[in-house]
């Protein structure tokens, strides 16, 4: 009777319920970490590749502007530092190397470049030894005579880019060219001649440049700054030519009128009257 009854009594335990559990591994990649990793590496190589294309497109002068651009200024860094003091100490690829070179020679970190090598503008030794002495030549010129030691003073000489520029500038006491006109003073002759006589041995090219001041013209008088700073400008090519100067040493003859003053802040000051002749190296 006992074993036959299927029901429980008061005292008697409940049936113990087991639970399974399935534990589904999915098949396929382990995660996204790598992708990370992988652009990391990519916008890496393209910094990289961005530096060198850098360096290959500007000139040693750009970088060197860029150098400075990063230069701490509220950090104190170590003297002479042009960056971080890290690896390299904040050396730009523009500085003077302390490499052991042979003697007579120098450069920097980019080139070492022999001392009788030639080049470009910017290498070897010659074309430097052109601007510097085309200055000295004209130096010795204005200092040759009274007469050429009294018109040194509306001399100016730059060093540019292109070239040594010789400056011939106007003052209340003195003028190029008669007022409004093309027609040389006596003076201006006399120093142009004595400039053509110093450039002449050296064989460079020319350019002349004429400007004017921002004065405005009488009423009734026909002309404009720009006829008369190009008149200006050729008048003197024609000059240095007398003086010989060959026809074939003149690469540009141009007049620029009154848009590049020498005084910026007064438009009308006689120096913005000038004559400019760039010795080409």
């Amino acid at each position: 009777m006992a074993g036959g009854n299927s029901k429980r009594g008061k005292n008697e335990l409940p049936a113990p319920v087991i639970v399974k559990k399935i534990t589904v591994v999915a098949g396929g990649h382990h995660g996204g970490a790598w992708k990370v990793a992988y652009a990391d590496f990519v916008t890496a190589m393209m910094a990289f590749f961005l530096l060198l294309w850098l360096l290959g497109a500007t000139t040693e002068d750009q970088r060197k502007g860029l150098a400075d651009y990063f230069t701490p200024t509220l950090v104190k860094m170590k003297d002479k530092s042009a960056g971080s003091n890290g690896l390299l100490g904040g050396a730009s690829i523009t500085d003077a190397d302390s490499y052991p070179n042979r003697q007579g020679q120098t450069g920097t970190r980019s080139i070492t470049v022999p001392r009788d090598a030639t080049g470009g503008p910017k290498e070897g030794s010659g074309q430097i030894k052109r601007s510097a002495q085309t200055r000295r030549a004209v130096e010795k010129m204005l200092q040759s005579s009274p007469e050429m030691q009294k018109l040194a003073q509306q001399v100016r000489l730059v060093d540019t880019r292109e070239g040594v520029r010789i400056d011939l500038v106007d003052d209340a006491d003195f003028s190029m060219f008669r007022l409004g006109t093309t027609i040389l003073t006596p003076e201006a002759r006399t120093l142009l001649g004595g400039i053509a006589k110093a450039a002449a041995p050296g064989g460079a090219e020319l350019t002349v440049r004429g400007h004017t001041d921002a004065l405005p013209w009488r009423a009734g008088h026909v002309g404009n700054n720009w006829s008369l700073s190009a008149g200006r400008a050729e008048a003197t090519r024609q000059a240095m030519l007398a003086d010989g100067i060959g026809a074939d040493k003149f690469r540009r003859i141009e007049g620029v009128a009154d848009r590049e003053p020498l005084i910026p802040g007064d438009p009308g000051d006689p120096r913005n009257r000038r004559i400019s002749v760039t010795v080409l190296d």
